[in-house]
């Protein structure tokens, strides 16, 4: 990869991390006490013996926080190990629902599933990958009889020491980044690129969550709050039972 290359990587990067701070950020100050009562287990913080409102209300704002930012995250890590196919290889965007990434290399056609951590599916949805995979061959033979077609299920983070699962690869981590790239250390390069403007951006970030911890506390005092105690039954009432019409 020369230096041209990976400034394309890196500002390509750049641009979509500032996007998910952009997007973090307004997901947050839309976010209102109900959106949160109602989506998340909250026999979870009874269970973990929470006692005052603010222990209770962080604690679901962090546990929506968390959840959402790990999707929204390896998604954008999905959409750099494409991008960086493209600059490097004209790797592209697969049509097919076998993959998310289709690209040429010494005669063979790699067809690649993106999965942002090892640990993504269960066996079910292993074998609907497999299937798909083999009714992405059988398309591409119909043209081309003697394609040679190779499947990759690529984790953008991770170890599975165990690649060869027959049917497909399996690459996590260093092994992903180094199949996209050729590259050894490809997946150490990234970390610089993808902690652009991270201060800048942690510190509104952080400012809009303690204004949000403030006020959602406030109205679950004057909500799920009876005599100084919280009120569970209220309180999961109100993200369980049926709203009659």
């Amino acid at each position: 990869m020369d230096l041209q290359q990976f400034t394309l990587i890196e500002n390509f990067i750049h641009e979509e991390v500032v996007k998910l701070h952009e997007n973090r950020y307004k997901k947050l100050k839309a976010l209102t006490l109900g959106d949160i009562v109602y989506r998340k287990n909250l026999y979870m913080f009874k269970a973990k013996y929470l006692l005052t409102a603010d222990e209770v209300v962080k604690s679901i704002i962090s546990a929506y926080i968390s959840s959402s930012e790990e999707s929204t995250f390896g998604n954008l890590l999905e959409q750099v190990a494409i991008k960086v196919s493209e600059i490097l290889e004209g790797g592209k965007k697969s049509s097919s629902k076998a993959a998310d990434l289709e690209l040429d290399r010494n005669g063979i056609r790699y067809l690649v599933n993106i999965k942002s951590g090892p640990n993504w599916g269960n066996s079910s949805q292993i074998a609907k990958m497999i299937d798909n995979f083999k009714n992405a061959q059988r398309t591409l033979r119909t043209s081309n009889a003697n394609i040679n077609v190779r499947f990759i299920n690529g984790c953008c983070y991770g170890v599975d020491d165990t690649p060869n699962k027959l049917e497909y690869e399996k690459l996590c981590g260093q092994r992903f980044w180094e199949f996209l790239t050729e590259e050894a250390d490809f997946y150490l390069r990234l970390i610089e690129p993808l902690g652009f403007q991270a201060k800048e951006k942690s510190e509104l970030f952080n400012e809009l969550y303690t204004q949000k911890v403030n006020i959602f506390t406030g109205e679950f005092i004057k909500s799920f709050v009876d005599d100084g105690l919280i009120n569970w039954e209220k309180l999961i009432s109100a993200g369980s039972a049926i709203r009659r019409r």
